[in-house]
């Protein structure tokens, strides 16, 4: 994925009520009762139907670190999907999203004011409709420029106008070279 689908993506994480599942059996069989079976478990992990099995048994523990990686991935992406939902629709409807982010940001005015770009370390409280075009564009697939424009394009109304009570000649605002990006719901 990228910077800013991670971050969005671990947001949703932390509104996780149980923990997910440690174990390489755990994760397994979690994995088998989702998909209802193990031959499609060993597709879409790409290992035999066998494995699998073993795995469900506990007779594997210890998987390589690539099988690692996917399986805990896909567990991730599929642990409690309600919650996962509602944490997104508060963020959209009433909690807004929190961005973390040390970046160079700068902008496009009319001449004769500072527009440098520089190094700036915010935290800002996003409203909730940037919140709701975050998600509704990582869940269509947005790239990560597109997602870094709704980012930037929030930062401007909120840092740069602070929500129309100044700079409302300001243009574009830049995003660039980011150091830190994290989202908070």
């Amino acid at each position: 994925m990228s910077m800013f689908g991670d971050g969005l993506e671990a947001a949703v994480q932390r509104a996780f009520t149980r923990p997910v599942p440690k174990s390489a059996g755990a994760q397994m069989r979690y994995l088998v009762k989702q998909y209802k079976g193990t031959r499609a478990v060993a597709q879409m992990l790409r290992i035999s139907q066998r494995t699998v099995e073993r795995y469900v048994k506990d007779q594997i523990k210890k998987p390589r670190p690539d099988l690692a990686a996917r399986l805990e991935r896909e567990v991730k992406a599929r642990w409690q999907p309600q919650i996962r939902a509602r944490a997104k629709q508060t963020a959209a409807t009433t909690g807004g999203i929190v961005i973390d982010t040390r970046a160079r940001l700068g902008y496009t005015a009319p001449i004769g004011s500072t527009d440098q770009d520089r190094i700036r370390h915010l935290t800002i409280a996003l409203p909730p409709r940037y919140a709701a075009r975050l998600f509704d564009a990582q869940e269509q697939g947005a790239t990560e420029q597109q997602l870094k424009e709704i980012a930037a394009e929030a930062l401007k109304e909120v840092y740069f106008q602070d929500g129309g009570r100044r700079a409302g000649t300001l243009e574009e605002v830049r995003f660039t070279d980011i150091e830190h990006l994290d989202f908070d719901l």
